[in-house]
């Protein structure tokens, strides 16, 4: 395994060494282990003990060499990506990279005529306030001919100065 380690182009040859005796091992173990059932009674326990320790220790090497194996793959691929990004030449973006800004642009510009929509209609609303106060300052309460409840009328008008529909029955007089 230390030869692996540090031999680069003939490690794929090394690993194949290596494994090659881990499997001949394995089959010495499998006879080692039938011949350790053939022992006598008080010997075969620690046969069969030492038979297992082998085995688990195969097993470690069988272990590190895949991880061994592993790593050098990992190594190989990070090599051909690395001599990839290197040689590969990078452009600009292409004309076919564009963003869809239509349907935004279109749903801005409706909020914007909506926005503008909405001042126009308040300051409509003002001006007609403004009217309104203006009709009620060059309304006189005594001015009109009329009964008192006409009067009192007119100035509840002018005391709440608010926009205030009034219906008086009177064919004389309809404020709305």
């Amino acid at each position: 395994m230390g030869r692996l380690e540090t031999a680069d182009k003939q490690s794929v040859h090394l690993e194949n060494e290596i494994q090659a005796n881990i499997d001949q091992i394995f089959s010495h173990l499998e006879r080692l282990e039938i011949l350790s059932s053939k022992e006598p009674p008080n010997k075969r326990q620690n046969a069969r003990l030492r038979v297992d320790q082998l085995k688990y220790d195969v097993q470690h090497l069988q272990t590190a060499l895949r991880n061994f194996q592993h790593r050098r793959y990992t190594r190989e691929q990070q090599e051909r990506q690395r001599e990839e990004l290197l040689s590969r030449t990078f452009t600009t973006n292409d004309s076919a990279t564009t963003i869809p800004m239509d349907e935004s642009l279109q749903f801005n510009s409706s909020l914007q005529n909506i926005h503008h929509g909405m001042d126009d209609l308040i300051g409509g609303g003002h001006s007609v306030l403004e009217g309104l106060r203006s009709q009620r300052l060059t309304l006189k309460v005594g001015a009109l001919p009329g009964d008192g409840e006409k009067a009192s009328c007119f100035g509840l008008i002018q005391q709440f100065g608010t926009c205030v529909y009034v219906l008086v029955t009177s064919p004389q007089i309809v404020i709305l």
